[in-house]
């Protein structure tokens, strides 16, 4: 067995893969005590009861996605080694960041010199990824290992192509469960937050994507995991563009040093959010019924001949909203559904990014991560509960996010002004002001 594959990884090995290896680190896979059994992959206790096999051993049930875990189960690791070959400058960007993208960019620079945990909060079309450049090239110069991971496969699939054009001299790889390369030793990897329960002590530098962002948001076991893969004293970078109170606080606290960009990369400010009121509205979706003022809208946006996304709370309500729309508009207009689980979800949003598609009708999938150019959004049944706040702000930023159209439509259709929808709309408001002091400033 090539022993690179060990490097930074914690995996369970079979008695054959063994052969040849030495100086391996071994624990044992659950640690099991009189309270309960604490799992070594993903940190997390599970009781006794629960964890209880017929066979009378124990297993993890929290990190099942990536292959069970027993209490007969050994995990192997071999240290970090560094073994990268180091160029001058890895990186091929020709583009050029903005007066604050550069001063954010410039902070990052700093933090990661010394190590430590920072939050680069920056409004949805910051431009994030392109403030991120500079920082992971003086890394990568230096001979260390970088990770930049997210909780959503979207996001990784639209990172990864951006990171090989920008380090293009640099080995990486992608790692996700539907990937179908096969995991390698490189210095740059771009990995779902699930993917980091396989690593241990790898990384001099991981950055976090769509921190705020299901399922990493609420799961104990991806923030160990992501703590986990950090080597001791490297950096733990997280970026978002709807921080949680938990961030928030650890700010406060100065457990967490952060960047702020209240503007676009473009300059503009976000596209503010249209609410509409409709009667029955949620009744008239069940039913595959568009009220007159969402069929106007959607008329219109048929003739400017912009792509748009219809993003409904539930996937109950994709097939009956979707055929109301492919109903009302003409058929040479070419539209389809997205979920989370959809088999063909990564080619459908490939085809919509090729413009083979004018829309698509999707559930909270789409919320962030992904860009495409000059769209309109519509929101139906925003009030919904599945709908939180930082998924609304985000919805909305999927607007305006290119130079050529840094504007664009967004409408929110609810039967009722919730509190959630208020604060969407309350927060949009509060950055833009931030914004416009910011460019007032200048």
């Amino acid at each position: 067995m090539d022993a690179s594959i060990l490097y930074g990884r914690q995996i369970v090995l079979g008695e054959k893969d063994l052969e040849g290896l030495n100086n391996l680190r071994v624990k044992p896979a659950l640690v099991v005590g009189k309270r309960g059994v604490i799992c070594q992959r993903c940190g997390q206790t599970t009781s006794l009861k629960l964890a209880r096999l017929p066979t009378g051993k124990y297993y993890c049930p929290n990190c099942l996605l990536l292959g069970r875990l027993t209490s007969a189960d050994q995990l192997y690791n071999l240290p970090e080694p560094h073994l990268f070959e180091r160029q001058k400058n890895s990186l091929t960007w020709q583009g050029q960041l903005s007066k604050y993208q550069e001063e954010c960019s410039a902070q990052l620079q700093t933090v990661v010199k010394h190590g430590g945990k920072h939050l680069l909060w920056a409004v949805t079309g910051a431009g994030k990824t392109e403030m991120l450049f500079e920082t992971i090239n003086w890394a990568l110069k230096t001979g260390k290992r970088v990770g930049l991971a997210s909780p959503r496969v979207d996001v990784c699939n639209e990172l990864f192509p951006r990171l090989q054009v920008a380090f293009a001299k640099t080995p990486m790889i992608l790692l996700h469960g539907h990937a179908k390369e096969t995991y390698r030793y490189t210095q740059l990897v771009v990995a779902t937050t699930h993917q980091l329960l396989r690593f241990y002590q790898a990384f001099d530098l991981l950055i976090i994507d769509e921190v705020d962002a299901f399922p990493f948001v609420d799961d104990p076991g991806l923030h160990y995991a992501a703590n986990n893969a950090l080597i001791p004293g490297g950096t733990l970078v997280y970026l978002t563009a709807t921080p949680s109170r938990k961030l928030l606080t650890a700010v406060k606290k100065k457990e967490l040093s952060v960047s702020y960009l209240p503007l676009r990369f473009h300059g503009y400010l976000l596209p503010t959010i249209n609410l509409v009121a409709v009667a029955k509205l949620r009744s008239q979706l069940n039913e595959g019924i568009l009220n007159s003022k969402i069929k106007k809208i959607l008329l219109r946006w048929q003739e400017e001949g912009y792509q748009f996304l219809v993003f409904v709370p539930r996937i109950a309500l994709l097939k009956p909203v979707y055929q109301a729309i492919a109903n009302l508009l003409k058929p040479e207009l070419k539209g389809q559904t997205v979920y989370a689980n959809d088999s063909q979800r990564i080619e459908k949003v490939a085809k919509m990014r090729a413009q083979e598609y004018r829309y698509l009708v999707t559930t909270t999938i789409l919320e962030r991560g992904v860009t495409f150019s000059g769209i309109n959004i519509m929101v139906l049944a925003a009030d919904d509960s599945n709908f939180s706040t930082a998924a609304l702000v985000q919805i909305a930023g999927r607007a305006g996010r290119n130079k050529a159209r840094p504007t664009g439509d967004v409408y929110f259709f609810c039967q009722d002004y919730t509190r959630t929808v208020k604060a969407a709309c309350k927060q949009i408001k509060f950055l833009n002001r931030k914004g416009k002091k910011l460019k007032q400033d200048e």
